[in-house]
């Protein structure tokens, strides 16, 4: 077993921080699971720290004990193994694909979710406005699960990214048209709005179509669903609706 070196903490716990993520092109995974997706996705690692010596089969893997994983896992209960890997460059935008886009998603857990939701159901690009939360937030990257590896994520000046699309535009709103009414297209990009206020008036002035998701409540009184659970309902519905 190894120690890890001043310089090593110091990075991963820099790497906590958006700034120097973006500065140094790196980011952390923690757990076998998502390290082990990333791996096989083809990410390049820059270093991989693990209590357990078979769980990778990586060359690089350096085995250190619990007390030093503790040292540098940002999680609680620190899950045998974290990584540093390179920030894979960004796919260029496809324009004619059914394309998820965020409004100011604030949330890692979210992010995470709507990530692994969208390598679900095969949306290959999520497209971000820039004030959404960063994609390699080590929370964000937790939730993914892995799915972070097989989704282009893109960060845009949305109302310009809208604005030249060719394909319709889908926003969801409380006072839409009810989903489950629609004609969906096979192409589309489906606009999701930040937690607490929604899609932005700039973005809404702009859309093809506003949707919703009824309440089928007898009182009908919950406010608003999670933009994660919305994200699943309106995939499934899009998906339902183009394959059959």
């Amino acid at each position: 077993m190894i120690l890890v070196s001043k310089s090593q903490i110091k990075l991963i716990t820099s790497l906590q921080q958006k700034k120097y993520r973006n500065k140094l092109g790196l980011f952390v995974a923690e757990g076998p699971k998502v390290i082990n997706e990333l791996l096989t996705a083809g990410l390049k690692l820059h270093s991989l720290f693990t209590t357990e010596e078979n769980l990778f089969n990586d060359e690089d893997v350096q085995v250190i004990s619990e007390l030093e994983l503790n040292k540098i896992s940002y999680l609680k209960n620190a899950n045998h193994s974290i990584a540093v890997f390179k920030i894979p460059s960004s796919g260029l935008l496809m324009d004619n694909t059914l394309t998820v886009a965020l409004d100011a998603v604030r949330d890692p857990g979210n992010l995470g979710t709507i990530i692994r939701l969208c390598d679900w159901f095969g949306i290959h690009q999520l497209v971000c406005s820039l004030d959404t939360v960063d994609c390699y937030n080590p929370k964000v990257i937790q939730a993914t699960m892995g799915s972070i590896a097989r989704v282009n994520v893109v960060y845009v000046e949305l109302e310009t990214y809208i604005k030249k699309a060719n394909i319709p535009v889908y926003g969801t709103c409380m006072d839409g048209n009810s989903i489950y009414q629609q004609q969906l297209p096979e192409n589309a990009i489906i606009v999701l709005g930040n937690e607490a206020n929604g899609i932005s008036e700039e973005i809404n002035s702009i859309l093809t179509e506003q949707i919703t998701i009824p309440r089928f409540g007898t009182k009908k009184e919950t406010e608003s669903l999670n933009v994660a659970t919305a994200t699943a309902i309106i995939l499934s519905e899009f998906k339902r609706s183009t394959e059959k």
